[in-house]
């Protein structure tokens, strides 16, 4: 089955939802310091606010989600 982007874990997204469809990204998560109390933000507010890069955060999910075959949204658009 060929990989599908619109699969792929964006920086709008939830997190709460995030980490119920794709449970091995928790530890992501915490590594980047997301507390659980933000869970009903969507990635990059959160990630704006801890001063990180939503990409790189996006990245890792994807990597985690979906493994190092998947590319981050700034790729998909091309």
């Amino acid at each position: 089955m060929p990989f599908r982007f619109d699969r792929l874990i964006r920086r709008d997204m939830i997190i709460r939802d995030v980490k119920r469809s794709y449970p091995q990204t928790t530890a992501i998560f915490e590594q980047f310091r997301f507390r659980p109390a933000c869970d009903d933000c969507d990635i990059e507010t959160v990630a704006r606010r801890n001063g990180l890069n939503s990409l790189d955060v996006v990245e890792a999910l994807n990597q985690a989600a979906f493994g190092p075959k998947a590319d981050t949204e700034d790729h998909a658009s091309h």
